[in-house]
């Protein structure tokens, strides 16, 4: 990787470090995820609402990306999750040794879940037909923070292509300016299908770009999108992706109150989870069909609290149980049965 994308990382790596103000009125359990239009998001919700079912409430915080959700763990009070594109942790996990901030970024933070395949997708204007062609160009990837944003230039960096800019802005600008000619191409890491690609506004002027470069697929997973996961991609399109994880901090090592209850959050959360990740397959995201827990990124450990809620002897204790409609349903029959005499 080349000393001046670094350079920029690191920067926004420190910056990430400084402690965020924290308001008396802060929901207990907090999961940082991406804004709606992308994948992470309607995860969280799939988790909260397990939560809900449990009683154990799960605020859902809105961020910027993945760089963003890492320091939320990291720094950001009564946050224990927060869902990470694998190669924020490839990189941090290479370069620490490094960096005494990214060091020090590192430090505690866990793996609770691994999660889903987030596929590459880069979409282009006509003409544009592989990465290489992306040189001189402008590309679009999305927030500072975004996954996009770390992906693009490392696989830019990787294949020694130099686009003229890297356009950076919300997801719903990148398509804006992809529409209007002022980009050339944009980059969504994110579970494919994504909402904000497949709402129309993309059309038979714009395709999927193929990524077949042997030494991206030596670094990344290989995959396909499927043909017609999106209007405008008639025909399937090799590409890469990047595994998304849930990180949390390792909160099993302290012993005063804050972290005895977060250690609990975590634990609870994944007993939860892996105790009902049939039901999530069914009628969760798409994507948690294709999930397999035991894919663990390398260099990463996952946390002593999430091994706690994994003990066989391990039970969630729930603040209320789930409304139980049968409870009232002989009333309900009662009552019918009156009002038609």
């Amino acid at each position: 990787m080349k000393l001046a994308t670094l350079s920029v990382l690191a920067l926004t790596l420190v910056a990430g470090l400084a402690p965020s103000l924290v308001r008396a009125e802060e929901p207990e359990r907090n999961i940082m995820a991406s804004k709606p239009g992308g994948t992470h998001w309607p995860f969280a919700e799939d988790i909260a609402k397990l939560g809900k079912k449990c009683g154990l409430d799960l605020n859902l915080v809105q961020s910027g990306g993945s760089l963003e959700n890492f320091f939320g763990v990291r720094n950001r009070h009564n946050t224990q999750f927060g869902i990470v594109a694998g190669d924020v942790l490839n990189y941090m996990n290479s370069y620490q040794s490094q960096n005494a901030d990214v060091r020090s970024a590192v430090q505690g933070m866990r793996i609770m879940l691994p999660l889903y395949d987030a596929e590459v997708q880069v979409v282009a204007r006509s003409g544009i037909n592989s990465l290489a062609d992306l040189a001189g160009r402008r590309v679009g990837v999305g927030p500072e923070d975004s996954a996009a944003n770390l992906t693009g230039q490392l696989m830019f960096d990787i294949l020694h292509v130099k686009p003229s800019e890297l356009v950076k802005g919300s997801n719903d600008d990148m398509i804006e300016l992809l529409r209007q000619g002022e980009i050339d191409a944009l980059i969504r890491v994110a579970g494919a299908p994504v909402d904000a690609l497949a709402d129309g506004r993309l059309d038979e002027r714009f395709h999927m770009v193929p990524i077949t470069e042997s030494v991206l697929k030596a670094s990344y997973k290989p995959t396909t999108l499927k043909a017609g996961t999106y209007k405008f991609q008639p025909n399937a399109v090799e590409t890469i992706a990047v595994k998304t994880v849930i990180m949390t901090y390792e909160y099993g090592s302290m012993k005063n109150a804050y972290y005895q209850k977060s250690c609990k959050t975590v634990a609870d959360f994944t007993k939860l989870i892996v105790d009902n990740i049939d039901e999530l397959r069914r009628t969760g995201h798409p994507k948690w069909k294709d999930i397999d827990l035991t894919e663990i990124p390398n260099g990463w450990e996952i946390g002593d609290c999430v091994r706690k809620g994994l003990d066989p002897n391990y039970e969630v204790q729930c603040t209320k149980a789930p409304a139980d409609d049968s409870a009232n349903q002989a009333y309900l029959d009662l009552l019918r049965k009156h009002l038609k005499e």
